[in-house]
């Protein structure tokens, strides 16, 4: 066995601050990267920055996601007083004694945010026994509205049959022991284990709708949530016009007290020559950032045109990568800028990745977006038979019939379950 020396050259990419910081800012939301801007300035003692006065525009375009552009965000009323506190009042006034305030406030700060009381059966309170705490759900509940301090759903409707209604025993029988089959909508089981025809059946099924599944949603401490679109896209008379919406970023300019460090050789020199250079790499970063999302929204503007104009119905089938070849950048590049981004269109606000989506081959070899697909099986299930829903093989087998478009059971069944749709068994009302 012989020893040596070999020489051997390899290239290898690493991973240095600056590129990473590249790459992060690429993909933050305007506002994050606003909040990144203004923590670089605490850290780096080159950067000052000068605030921009376009705050006013700023508030003017932001609007809902998902919602209507024609609903501006500042007539919409803003963050409510605290729910649970209200409680808190209102337990004070009917219960003077600081025994019982501390009771209910205990149980009112254990209520999720549909007023149905969480409690962990199998750690008890240290501060009050099951006892204790059985009277003060009783309390709470006096409070109101029905249904509030409720451990499940089950007791909720029971709660409000029982205020209510309590000449209706037939419905509180049906709650209290078939809940279930009535998810699963089990008519003719039902109408057998009770003994009624189905003509009660469909009533007692409507009077149970009457009911409020979640009478204590209000006490959600959730405010109102708003987003500021990072692209604005608006039409004009020649298409449309576009711009990000980065107007109120704050300037990043040098703080001139340092630069005479510049020219200097000593250590303190060294320390302001790398904190300058890293004011470049910022400058770098978020100008390369910008560049890169107005030539994807560019490319959106051109491929999606139509949806633009009509809305999600014209979607066309798009990819990431398809955009990546058309500005000649690197699909993982397009899905980092893409990321986080929302997008103001004539329609409203959306997520821009909504833009994207992939496509189903139909029988004349042209293809079809699963967007629209979504919005067909929508369409077609609102249509149908109530008294016999298709099931997910049929609808695919009607897509491939009457529309052309080759689609699988499997998939049919992963779009309802995306739209929220129940399976036909669960969308099959009572027949009389």
């Amino acid at each position: 066995m012989e020893l040596g020396l070999q020489q051997r050259q390899e290239l290898n990419l690493l991973m240095t601050v600056e590129l990473r910081q590249a790459i992060e800012l690429l993909q933050y939301s305007t506002y994050e990267l606003e909040q990144y801007i203004r923590e670089q300035e605490l850290e780096n003692p080159l950067i000052q920055l000068k605030e921009k006065p376009v705050y006013e525009e700023r508030l003017h375009r932001r609007s809902f996601s998902y919602g209507s552009s024609d609903i501006p965000m500042d007539a919409v009323r803003g963050a409510e007083e605290n729910k649970r506190e209200e409680l808190l009042k209102q337990a004070k006034l009917v219960y003077p004694d600081a025994s019982t305030q501390s009771l209910l406030k205990y149980l009112i700060y254990n209520l999720d945010d549909n007023g149905f009381l969480q409690l962990n059966e199998h750690t008890p309170s240290p501060l009050f026994d099951e006892e204790q705490i059985e009277k003060g759900i009783h309390l709470l509940q006096e409070l109101g509205p029905i249904g509030i301090g409720a451990r499940n759903l089950k007791e909720c409707l029971q709660l409000q049959i029982m205020y209510n209604y309590p000449e209706n025993t037939l419905a509180s029988r049906l709650v209290e022991n078939h809940l279930t089959l009535i998810a699963d909508r089990k008519w003719n089981e039902i109408a057998s284990i009770m003994g009624i025809h189905m003509v009660e059946v469909k009533s007692l099924f409507d009077f149970i709708q009457t009911l409020n599944p979640r009478p204590c949603s209000f006490v959600s401490d959730d405010s109102t949530k708003y987003v500021t679109p990072d692209i604005i896209v608006e039409p004009n008379k020649e298409g449309f016009t576009y711009h990000l919406n980065d107007g109120y970023l704050p300037g990043i300019h040098i703080n001139k007290r340092y630069s005479q460090y510049l020219s200097e050789k000593s250590d303190a020199s060294k320390y302001v020559q790398t904190q300058y250079k890293n004011v470049q790499w910022l400058l770098s970063s978020i100008e390369q950032r910008r560049n890169t999302i107005i030539k994807i929204v560019r490319v959106l503007l051109e491929k999606q045109e139509e949806f633009f104009k009509h809305g999600f119905d014209s979607l066309k089938p798009l990819t990431l990568r398809e955009v990546a070849d058309e500005i000649e950048m690197h699909e993982s590049t397009v899905s980092r800028a893409t990321s986080n981004k929302v997008i103001q269109t004539p329609f409203g606000s959306f997520e821009l990745r909504l833009l994207f989506t992939s496509k189903l081959e139909t029988s004349d070899g042209s293809t079809v977006s699963q967007t629209k697909v979504k919005k067909l099986l929508e369409s077609f299930i609102a249509k149908e038979n109530k008294f016999k829903p298709y099931s997910d093989q049929k609808i695919a087998e009607y897509f491939i019939a009457e529309k052309g478009i080759t689609i699988s059971r499997r998939t049919v069944s992963k779009y309802r379950e995306e739209l929220r749709i129940p399976s036909s068994s669960k969308r099959k009302d009572i027949q009389v």
